[in-house]
């Protein structure tokens, strides 16, 4: 399910049409296959999954499929989270109970995040994210490099900047993403100068890798 699920996205991002249509077809897959298993179980029908998906958004949208109205996104998402709150008191869920520990880090950071953002636990400013940074940064600084109470405080850090991210309305992940996308855009084209060289990479010193990985940025800068 997770891979289908990655390969869908790797497809949007690349806006390949053709193969997110595949791609999705696998996601959909994975879905009715999923449904079969349970079926088979005695558990749940595929014609279950449809319709509690589509009572949840009934029920979450009442300014779209009720009498209620939301002049804004921020209205309409406020009663969702007002909502989905109400749903948790009754199954007598907490706050992050809901978060899959499953999701990648990242992703799992920016969830825990929102969540606790929709119960107020937010900084009033975005220099006060500034100012979190900063103090684990120095918390960092304090640390034996490559103990264990480093990989706590680079965690902390970690998770900040996730925050710092998200209040400013920035995708961690979609930013980190593009930021891999680039260094291996930039590596590749550091590779291909090094074998018109008659070289490798590996092979050059230092100063000479980051020459060609300036030139890789100069490149860049010219075609965009």
């Amino acid at each position: 399910m997770v891979e289908e699920a990655y390969e869908a996205v790797h497809a949007i991002e690349s806006d390949d049409v053709a193969e997110l249509r595949d791609e999705l077809g696998d996601v959909l897959l994975q879905v009715a296959l999923h449904s079969q298993i349970a079926s088979d179980g005695g558990e749940f029908t595929i014609d279950d999954v449809v319709a509690a998906i589509s009572a949840k958004i009934v029920r979450r949208h009442p300014h779209v499929f009720g009498d209620l109205s939301a002049a804004t996104a921020e209205e309409g998402l406020a009663r969702w989270d007002s909502i989905k709150a109400e749903e948790r008191a009754a199954k007598q869920q907490g706050l992050l109970d809901t978060v899959p520990h499953a999701l990648p880090a990242l992703m799992l950071a920016q969830a825990i995040s929102r969540k606790a953002v929709s119960a107020g636990f937010e900084w009033e400013t975005l220099d006060g994210v500034w100012a979190k940074v900063h103090e684990e940064i120095d918390e960092l600084k304090a640390t034996e490099p490559g103990s264990p109470e480093a990989a706590e405080e680079i965690g902390d850090l970690l998770f900040t900047i996730v925050n710092l991210a998200r209040k400013q309305g920035i995708d961690a992940e979609t930013a980190l993403r593009g930021t891999c996308d680039k260094f291996r855009s930039r590596w590749s084209a550091m590779e291909r100068s090094a074998a018109e060289g008659g070289t490798q990479v590996a092979e050059l010193s230092l100063e000479d890798q980051e020459a060609l990985w300036q030139q890789a940025k100069l490149r860049e800068r010219k075609t965009t």
